[in-house]
């Protein structure tokens, strides 16, 4: 069910909402109805109001994963000007040893150095902390003996009191 106040018209683009009637005229219908009927509308309710939670979950999310894109895409604006920016603090250090020592080219060379140094030590930091990965074996074995238990047929329980008789 959905009504005209609870049409959302935002841009995240989701329709209607299904709400439960809280007062109506079947109120005064409900006294005479039979238990089963009861349980049938109370169970029905029940559903919408469960598919009205998931779907207003469902739009807050999708929310929320806007916002959070948008700052992850300043963010990326921000390191990849970072990194870029590294580039003439290298060119600075270069330059400062080369003044202090008089000659340009073996300052550079070691400024270069230092950088290929860098790279290699966290290569391979990064390397070993790669090698040490495993399989997450505890989810594989408990996948695994979930998926035995469905397998196993009824008649394989033995502990378990029988039902026919």
């Amino acid at each position: 069910m959905s009504s005209p106040k609870h049409e959302r018209t935002s841009p995240d683009g989701v329709g209607a909402v299904p709400y439960l009637p809280l007062s109506s005229d079947e109120e005064a219908a409900a006294n005479e109805q039979s238990i089963g009927k009861l349980v049938g509308d109370a169970t029905q309710h029940l559903s919408t109001l469960v598919r009205a939670e998931i779907e207003l979950a469902k739009a807050e999310l999708a929310q929320e994963a806007k916002k959070a894109l948008k700052g992850t895409v300043f963010f990326l604006i921000a390191l990849t000007v970072f990194l870029y920016s590294t580039f003439f603090l290298f060119l600075l250090i270069a330059e400062g040893l080369s003044d202090w020592w008089g000659i340009r080219w073996p300052a550079f060379a070691t400024v270069f150095g230092l950088m290929l140094v860098t790279v290699g030590a966290t290569a391979f930091l990064g390397w070993r902390k790669v090698k040490k990965l495993r399989a997450p074996e505890r989810t594989i074995s408990t996948v695994k003996e979930t998926a035995e238990a469905f397998k196993r047929k009824p008649a394989e329980d033995d502990d378990l009191p029988s039902t026919q008789g």
